[in-house]
């Protein structure tokens, strides 16, 4: 179960939205891995808010789904989308 987002850490945060990004462009966490340089493994543990990631993965993860890394630590990325969308 999530968290609501006024109680997320800034870690469980980043992983939910690395994670909602991943699948809305369908991309697996094997696939993100490789173009991130990381390691699935990895890549689930950030996801599930268990591994305290770098700045530098950070990057990378961003980078290889192609978004902003300001948009992965938002705490309220897809509830302004949802906004935007309604």
């Amino acid at each position: 179960m999530e968290k609501p987002n006024a109680t997320a850490t800034p870690r469980e945060i980043f992983g939910r939205n690395l994670r909602r990004v991943r699948r809305l462009k369908e991309v697996s966490q094997e696939a993100l891995a490789f173009n991130a340089g990381l390691s699935r493994t990895y890549v689930s543990e950030v996801e599930r808010g268990v591994r305290n990631v770098s700045i530098d993965n950070m990057g990378q993860l961003a980078e290889a789904l192609g978004v902003p890394l300001k948009d992965l630590v938002d705490p309220d990325m897809f509830s302004d989308m949802a906004k935007r969308l309604a």
